[in-house]
């Protein structure tokens, strides 16, 4: 019978991959649970089973005392002298009591325990398992798909999925096989519960790993990585060894090696782009495919301004800044795009004498002055003061009535500062050719006119 319990522990080691030890100590502790259950919760017992032949003792502890209180805990110091002369006061005394058989109740317990002990261990050697396997890929069989979460099988555990991990427009059937990153691993009451991701970068690091063997092999190493799942990467590599393209490494013959990760991840554009300790030439390269004329590098505030040609910059930008807002993140810079022109143009000067402007206007015109274009040509005039014309009451003296009948062309009077500093005297010097030169034109004119009508 014993012999067969140690084959059923053996079977059992196998099938849920549980150490031999881990079984018949929780079994041990099964059976003292039960004898507790049976005989009095205060019993101070130890179990101990044999590994090789499947042996079952139990053995009674009791403290050594001059005077006992709780026999079931204490025994008097005579009583351990007549077991063994070497005992003393304070010593433990430890003797077999094996019961012969257990009742149901107490066989029931035991089974409970030990079902329950082997759980917890098995949820603990799958903890561990996979805590050491955070941040690696691993392929999966979608199992179920409730709401937005996927429930992936990974083996000995669940999988979660979460929609926030998903790359947007990635769709999943059940049983579809696919590679995910293990994000985090977490216990809980009911297991360990494993968090996977598709949009982690880590997982496109991994998937060069596999790829790649001068990655592997640590010849070409990955610096960074900056990434907008479903849309594109950024990844910067480097080597030291001058024999190796890192470049060419990770797209391989052909571009095989990138076109299977490429694959993997549904189509999502890759950029592969040598890493440099000079920060201008990272930012340049960084900012593949769009070429850059210069690099003004700002160390204090880590900030860089790149100027590129005219026709390159939407491409430096991307879509939606996708292209700068990645290399950025690629390369830990604040960078700023500007184009040629618009970087080399000259600023247009600013007016800061204004107030200085208004105060001339002031003393120019007064307090009721007007604007100019009510009284001169703006064209001719303009930024002038209208000395000509003087204040509001000489203005309103000046014959309008005799200007209004006979108005000469623009351009045929003097020039009028002339007008401005003698007013009186230009009007009647005016006013006299007038009155002469018409008299002049009309008499011809005027005299046929009679001569017609006297006949």
């Amino acid at each position: 019978m014993n012999r067969e319990f140690i084959d059923a522990i053996d079977a059992l080691e196998k099938e849920k991959d549980i150490s031999k030890d881990i079984l018949i100590d929780a079994i041990e502790s099964a059976l003292v649970s039960a004898y507790k259950k049976n005989y009095g919760t205060s019993q101070n017992v130890r179990v101990n089973i044999d590994r090789d032949e499947g042996d079952i003792d139990v053995f009674m502890q009791k403290d050594v005392v001059e005077e006992v209180e709780d026999d079931m805990i204490e025994i008097s110091l005579e009583e351990a002298l007549e077991i063994d002369p070497r005992y003393e006061a304070g010593d433990v005394v430890e003797y077999q009591v094996t019961p012969r058989d257990f009742g149901r109740i107490a066989a029931q317990t035991a089974k409970q325990v030990v079902v329950q002990r082997i759980r917890e261990a098995e949820r603990g050697m799958i903890f561990d398992d996979y805590i050491t396997r955070q941040g690696e890929i691993i392929t999966g069989t979608v199992q179920r798909i409730s709401n937005e979460t996927i429930f992936v099988n990974i083996g000995k555990a669940e999988g979660i999925l979460a929609a926030t991990e998903r790359v947007p427009g990635e769709k999943y059937d059940i049983n579809e096989r696919i590679k995910v990153y293990i994000m985090d691993v977490k216990k809980t009451t009911k297991g360990p519960q494993v968090f996977l991701s598709r949009s982690h970068p880590g997982l496109v690091k991994r998937l060069f790993e596999l790829e790649v063997p001068e990655i592997e092999d640590g010849i070409v190493e990955i610096k960074s990585i900056a990434r907008e799942a479903g849309s594109r990467t950024k990844i910067a590599v480097y080597t030291e060894d001058e024999t190796v393209d890192p470049v060419g490494a990770c797209v391989g013959t052909r571009g095989n090696r990138v076109q299977n990760i490429v694959d993997e991840l549904f189509g999502e554009k890759i950029d592969i782009i040598t890493w440099s300790e000079e920060p201008e030439t990272l930012i340049s390269n960084v900012l593949s495919p769009a070429k850059v004329e210069k690099v003004i590098i700002d160390e204090e505030e880590k900030a860089a301004t790149v100027i590129v040609p005219d026709y390159q910059l939407s491409l430096a930008i991307g879509k939606e800044g996708q292209n700068v807002r990645l290399a950025a993140k690629l390369c830990g810079w604040k960078i700023d795009i500007k184009s040629h022109t618009k970087y080399f143009e000259e600023p247009v000067p600013e007016i800061d004498d204004e107030p200085e402007y208004e105060e001339e206007l002031a003393e120019t015109y007064g307090d009721e002055g007007e604007p100019i274009e009510e009284y001169a040509d703006e064209g001719e005039y303009e930024g002038e003061p209208i000395k000509e014309y003087g204040n509001e009451a000489e203005y309103e003296e000046r014959p309008v009535e005799e200007s209004e009948e006979e108005e000469e062309p623009a351009g045929e009077h003097d020039s009028e500062p002339e007008l401005a500093g003698e007013p009186e005297q230009a009007w009647e010097s005016q006013q006299e050719e007038m009155d002469q030169e018409p008299a002049a034109q009309y008499e011809d004119g005027l005299g046929e006119e009679i001569i017609e009508i006297e006949e």
